[in-house]
């Protein structure tokens, strides 16, 4: 009996030893496991830091300043009044892309486009014209007017994206009443709030169109390009009621700005608006019959015959519009699609008999 529980207890205490090892293996080998994991853990995490900390490789070459060429967010387009009661405009020179044309009356108005910029007051906003449309849709611009004509609200129907003042005054549109002007001349656009309703609306926010420009981070330098001339001025008139002029600053190497004799300037900062680059030419308008009370037409789609003006020199172009919504392509003479200098660019679209009168200084 004695020998028999010994034999028991012995039992009993192998296994308990037995039951230890095998404890202490797994334990030993869960610390293996849990040291193999950290070991991981700090080699990933100085990998990550390794790459996060890795130094970019600056380049030397210049970046376009005036828009960013990467970017797809698509434009917003206000209507400018430019009637000669209405000055002076606020906002214009924070537009990339501004385009002038004849309207009813010999006055003529504007178009301003914004990208990635949102200036709080921009104006005065004027009513839409169906062929400012035309420059909106090449760019697939959101189309901002307050108010507009039966032939702009036709084409607005067609499926424009758009803001007008008349169903957004005292939001994104405002009244600037501390304005010695007549009413119909003080309406304004913050374009920040004018982005948060497009959103609201909806809109696409971003675009498969190109820009419509390309633009050269390094000056372009004119003067070698085929039959450039000195160009140390501009003048265009419109009609007996406007003209509008530039006068070159060799300085700054921009084109400061003036209508029918006076200097363009900013509501706001009262400094004199500039242009860059210049591209001017003609096309045929005339006159809508009916009760359309002299609202004007253009012949727009097909080509022409321009000027590309900047740093001081002007260069033929051609230009070609192959319908309402498609880009309108400028070329020099030769054929090659041009390049603009990086900076803003004034469109002027003038009407057919127009003199395209470029100066020269006696000095030069």
């Amino acid at each position: 009996m004695g020998e028999g529980r010994r034999s028991k207890q012995v039992k009993k205490k192998t296994q308990k030893k037995g039951g230890v090892k095998l404890l202490i293996i797994i334990l030993a080998i869960l610390i293996v496991i849990a040291g193999i994991l950290l070991a991981l853990k700090v080699f990933n995490k100085g990998q990550i830091e390794e790459i996060a900390t890795e130094e970019v490789p600056e380049t030397n070459e210049p970046q376009v300043k005036i828009v960013d060429v990467n970017s797809k967010t698509r434009p917003y387009a206000v209507m400018i009044n430019n009637n000669h009661a209405a000055w002076p405009q606020c906002g214009l020179q924070d537009a990339y892309l501004v385009y002038e044309i004849i309207a009813e009356g010999g006055i003529t108005r504007m178009m301003a486009l914004y990208k990635d910029t949102y200036p709080e007051k921009v104006g005065s906003v004027r009513s839409a014209r169906h062929y400012f449309i035309d420059y909106a849709e090449e760019n697939d611009a959101i189309y901002i007017h307050w108010g507009g004509s039966p032939q702009a609200y036709s084409r607005i129907g067609q499926g424009i994206n758009d803001l007008d003042g008349i169903a957004s005054e005292g939001s994104v549109f405002f009244r600037d009443k501390t304005l010695n002007r007549d009413y119909e001349h003080t309406g304004f656009v913050n374009l920040e709030k004018a982005k948060e309703q497009a959103e609201n609306k909806g809109y696409t926010r971003d675009t498969e169109k190109d820009l419509l420009l390309n633009y050269s981070a390094e000056e372009i330098d004119l003067s070698t390009k085929e039959n450039a001339k000195v160009a140390d001025g501009l003048t265009l008139k419109y009609s007996y009621y406007h003209t509008t002029s530039y006068e070159y600053d060799a300085e700054n190497k921009v084109y400061k700005r003036s209508m029918s004799g006076k200097a363009n300037v900013d509501l706001e900062t009262g400094e004199q608006y500039t242009a860059k680059n210049i591209i001017v030419y003609n096309v045929d308008n005339y006159t809508l019959g009916g009760k359309n009370k002299g609202r004007q037409e253009l012949e727009n789609v097909g080509s022409g015959k321009g000027y590309y003006i900047s740093n001081g020199y002007a260069v033929p172009i051609t230009w070609e519009k192959t319908s309402h919504s498609d880009q309108t392509v400028y070329k020099y003479e030769n054929g090659e699609e041009i390049t603009v200098n990086d900076g803003n660019t004034f469109i002027q679209i003038c009407p057919i008999d127009t003199n395209i009168d470029i100066e020269q200084n006696s000095q030069t």
